[in-house]
């Protein structure tokens, strides 16, 4: 089969590797329908995340069952389905507490960027769609596995919801999507800081109300302005930057929260001024596979459309122009078709 390898930083390549086989009893193999590249995946590519050896690529997927272990029960060969960037039981008590990406017997999922994948506990990772979807779903059933999932933890680690007043940092995949699942929530204003057009159009799309171009201490000021000098209830963090993270949580108001979902590199909180802010802080890897089924059915009940996200599509032999592309920001997101 065709899979993406990231060699070293800038180093992307798209090679033959061997097919993945069943090796527990509980995973399952997924011939992939779509696969696209991560801002996160931008960190290795960069050079700023250590990369030990030769890394298969890719953590958001959709696809066919073609294979499943003897002990998988709830999917099955044919069927469509759609999983988390983190494998989980989804029984234990972490799982259970809605904190699937902590799971005690979590695993990575990675190699995406290829024509099939294995999946790891199966069972509890990936979740079937009602039937074989049309081809114009699969976008936003992608979006779904990782960058949808993500906004949407973002938002609710955050409490946007009614009468609330959200502020999104970061015009990433993320961040926009931030925007679409405030939105969802309930949430009455929404304020996307983005300096590209594109981006901003696509925050509008998505259901911003408002646009702040600018940044650090002079956007936390903005946001100040439009909420008579007080700051947002809800502020999102899609980046994952120590400006970033500050810019969040200065643009927060006393008692409010921030949802922080960038991959946070080199961030350093001062403890003082947080101890007066009076801002509640949570985050991490958002547990996806908690959300899938409402996203499922919101996707396939057409009340969202969040493969918008999508502004390029290429083949995934051009894998490597997908990656220059996102590095460039010439591209939002950029999809990969096996």
């Amino acid at each position: 089969m065709r899979g993406t390898v990231l060699h070293a930083p800038g180093d992307v390549r798209v090679e033959d590797l061997e097919v993945p086989r069943i090796q527990a009893p509980t995973d399952a193999v997924v011939r992939l329908s779509a696969a696209c590249v991560c801002g996160s995946d931008l960190w290795p590519y960069r050079g700023i995340e250590k990369l030990d050896g030769p890394r298969p690529m890719g953590h958001e997927y959709v696809g066919v069952v073609e294979e499943v272990g003897r002990d998988v029960a709830t999917v099955r060969p044919g069927q469509f389905v759609v999983g988390s960037f983190f494998a989980s039981d989804n029984t234990c008590e972490i799982c259970r507490t809605g904190y699937q990406s902590s799971c005690v017997h979590r695993e990575g999922v990675g190699g995406a960027q290829a024509q099939f994948m294995r999946v790891p506990l199966a069972d509890g990772t990936l979740v079937a769609t009602p039937e074989q979807p049309p081809d114009d779903l699969i976008p936003s059933l992608l979006a779904a596995s990782d960058v949808l999932g993500t906004g949407w933890f973002a938002a609710v680690a955050a409490q946007a919801g009614p009468g609330k007043t959200v502020a999104v940092v970061g015009d990433g995949a993320v961040g926009l999507l931030g925007v679409l699942a405030a939105r969802q929530l309930g949430a009455e204003r929404i304020i996307a800081m983005s300096r590209h057009e594109s981006r901003q159009k696509l925050a509008l799309d998505f259901g911003a109300t408002d646009i702040v171009t600018e940044r650090g201490d002079e956007g936390v000021e903005r946001i100040k302005e439009l909420t008579g000098g007080l700051g947002a209830h809800s502020v999102l963090e899609a980046v994952g930057t120590q400006e970033s993270m500050m810019q969040a949580i200065k643009s927060t108001r006393p008692g409010g929260h921030v949802g922080y979902v960038g991959v946070t590199h080199d961030v350093q909180l001062p403890g003082l001024d947080l101890f007066f802010s009076h801002v509640h802080l949570h985050g991490g890897p958002a547990p996806v596979r908690q959300y899938l089924p409402e996203l499922i059915d919101l996707i396939w009940q057409r009340q969202i459309d969040p493969g918008k996200v999508f502004d390029l599509r290429l083949p995934l032999d051009e894998a490597p122009e997908a990656y220059r592309a996102m590095d460039e920001r010439r591209a939002v997101k950029v999809l990969l078709q096996p």
